[in-house]
């Protein structure tokens, strides 16, 4: 493992700048086509997460235990627009990774650990959301203390587990035409597929788990309540569940087969697929926080559209009543962003 590593920097340090190990086999229009994709991701992620970050600053009545987990999450994905994004959409505007070996390991690590904690959070955050229901007393210090440990904890844990191919436990590498970078998944070693077995069960599967086990006793208590309410909580299981099934299965699947299939068996293009729609996840959190929590909803579309609702003089009620009529058009915006992203990805 040592040996390739300094064979990779010897060829990358030597004017070589797609890592070895990739295969460029996508065509111009192909790798044009990721870069849309890409840029699109980058744009509504740091826009979506930007504004729930406003959001969250500007009213302090939102401060709840629970949306400390959305917060953590949103300022992982936008991390990863930030820090990670850029380097994959500049390479695939030249059909070649830019930033060297050492690039491609920062951008290796920083996008799995920042994609671990977004995950982490997401299954902590139904937790949270378990663990009020059970309480069923109002919020105290001790749910806040909560809270901000699960935030924390979400950030040890995940370097916990994308630290290790830094210091030898398996490696990060170039991942499908050689645009993007990754655990090196198609390594058959015994130590990179034992690290590619506790990846995915303790950072894909163990989550995921505690998501069904959580929302599924949430939707057990509240069948007793109203059809309206039990209906909504419904919708976040199901819009929760889906998107992180969607953004990250995929992902998951094709690093198995990648790792443990015959050699060959996800041909380049392939791997790129699933590694795109993870980074969908970056607009889709905010997206669905926006659409299934209607007071950051509604402090959101405030945020964005109060000051041009009226003019200074208007008062808080005409504000309000504007906002409940444009509020439909704001969520159909909304939507409309969501199906741009879909049809560019596909």
């Amino acid at each position: 493992m040592m040996i390739h590593t300094q064979q990779e920097n010897s060829n990358l340090s030597g004017g070589q700048q797609t890592p070895p190990g990739s295969d460029s086999s996508l065509s111009r229009a192909a790798h044009t086509s990721v870069a849309v994709a890409l840029g699109f991701i980058l744009v509504l992620g740091v826009l979506g997460n930007f504004l729930l970050l406003l959001v969250f600053s500007r009213y302090p009545g939102l401060r709840t235990p629970a949306n400390l987990l959305l917060v953590n999450i949103s300022v992982s994905d936008m991390l990863v627009c930030l820090f990670g994004t850029p380097l994959s959409f500049a390479a695939s505007v030249r059909g070649r990774w830019l930033t060297g070996s050492y690039g491609c390991r920062w951008y290796g690590f920083s996008n799995a650990l920042f994609g671990v904690v977004s995950l982490v959070s997401l299954s902590l955050l139904s937790f949270e959301r378990y663990a009020v229901l059970l309480s069923g007393s109002q919020l105290s210090s001790s749910h806040y203390r909560r809270a901000r440990l699960s935030v924390a904890f979400s950030w040890l844990y995940s370097l916990a587990w994308t630290l290790p191919p830094l210091l030898g436990w398996s490696s990060y590498g170039p991942e499908g035409p050689g645009t993007v970078c990754s655990v090196q998944w198609r390594c058959r070693s015994v130590t990179a597929r034992s690290y590619i077995i506790c990846l995915f069960v303790f950072c894909l599967l163990l989550p995921l788990l505690l998501m069904f086990f959580c929302y599924g006793r949430i939707l057990l208590a509240v069948r007793g309540v109203t059809r309206q309410a039990e209906g909504r909580i419904f919708l976040m299981v199901v819009a929760m569940v889906t998107g992180y099934l969607l953004c990250w299965t995929p992902y998951g699947v094709v690093a198995m087969l990648a790792s443990f299939g015959r050699p060959g068996a996800v041909p380049p293009a392939a791997a790129l697929i699933p590694a795109l729609l993870a980074k969908t996840s970056t607009v889709l959190n905010p997206v669905i926080c926006v659409l299934l929590n209607n007071q950051v909803g509604e402090h959101n579309y405030q945020c964005v559209c109060c000051d041009h609702l009226g003019s200074r003089n208007s008062s808080q009620e005409e504000k309000k009543t504007k906002i409940k009529k444009n509020k439909t058009s704001f969520v159909t915006t909304v939507h409309y962003m969501l199906r741009r992203v879909t049809l560019a990805m596909v």
